[in-house]
């Protein structure tokens, strides 16, 4: 960490409480506040993530950072037969390192011989290997989560990352529904939606992500979306040059079906292998003809409603 970082970090840290704003005293007054709008802030440059899996080494240390900047409670101890204890992000694990065994069948246990060549067993070819994904909120350009959310709870900010406004979210429930990669979750504690705000106080303070600044090998890195993307498609050419023959992006470019999001990823395997859809499709693009229908069903019986009232006229 630069020391001018730290020392920015620090004086944030050390900054008064804002205070809130005043609570109404009458009925009025009450309902006047909750139908004003605030302004809007001013549009800053779009942010992103991008993430190299060919960097991570499973440390986890996003996710401790994440909880701890977030205030979230940790998770319960539990044995799930792998290193992957976190399991799923959830509405208090907004990161989550995912544990990818790929080994094949598992290998009976090698016998230890008294006098065995260390040199030798080290170079012996690796059977299998892991893959390891951080893993969070996509902060999708054309967010299904934010169009499918009644009460304007899930919203775009400034820096074009999606936020929930937990004093705004009704726990309907909508966008877990709507999101394609099941990082939505409602919290069973206050009902509400919860997911990754990519830090949107630290952003505000001109700070990196928890999950950024605290990434050893800087597999997860923070900066203009488009800045990223650039960076990203040479080190994807650079690992094929390698050998990397299946080096990607994903979720780095629009398709047909998806827009392309703000936090995305550069895989050395096939998107299913990571728990990623490899054509994501946004469910409100087959809600058009829904739509179209219930349209022409409210005419149809407008219509008819109108035929009916004529015949009953004197």
């Amino acid at each position: 960490m630069a020391s001018s970082d730290r020392t920015r970090e620090l004086d944030v840290a050390a900054l008064p409480p804002v205070p809130g704003p005043e609570r109404p005293t009458g009925l009025l007054a009450f309902l006047r506040q909750g139908l004003a709008r605030g302004e809007a802030p001013e549009m800053r440059p779009a942010v992103g993530l991008f993430t190299d899996v060919s960097l991570c080494i499973g440390c986890k240390a996003c996710e401790v950072a994440c909880k701890e900047w977030n205030l979230l409670p940790s998770n319960p101890p539990e044995w799930r037969e792998s290193y992957d204890n976190t399991g799923c992000l959830s509405a208090t694990s907004w990161r989550h390192v995912k544990f990818v065994e790929d080994f094949g069948a598992p290998l009976p246990p090698r016998p230890v011989v008294p006098g065995m060549d260390l040199t030798a067993l080290l170079a012996e070819p690796k059977e299998g290997q892991w893959h390891f994904l951080s893993d969070s909120c996509k902060h999708c350009i054309e967010a299904p989560c934010n169009l499918a959310c009644p009460t304007g709870a899930m919203i775009h900010t400034e820096f074009s990352t999606v936020i929930v406004q937990p004093d705004v979210c009704t726990g309907c429930g909508s966008c877990t529904s709507a999101c394609p990669f099941g990082v939505v979750a409602q919290s069973s504690h206050d009902g509400h939606a919860h997911k990754c705000v990519l830090c949107y106080d630290r952003l505000r303070d001109d700070l990196e992500p928890a999950c950024a600044k605290s990434c050893p090998t800087r597999s997860i890195r923070f900066g203009p979306v488009e800045s990223l993307r650039e960076e990203a498609r040479a080190r994807v050419q650079s690992l094929h040059a390698r050998g990397y023959g299946k080096a990607r992006l994903w979720g780095a470019e629009r398709s047909g079906t998806y827009s392309e999001t703000h936090a995305f990823y550069l895989l050395l395997e096939e998107p299913e292998l990571y728990g990623l859809p490899s054509r994501p499709v946004n469910p409100w693009i087959h809600l058009t003809g829904d739509y179209l229908r219930g349209a022409v069903g409210l005419l149809a019986a407008v219509a008819l409603l109108a035929v009916a009232m004529g015949r009953m006229a004197p």
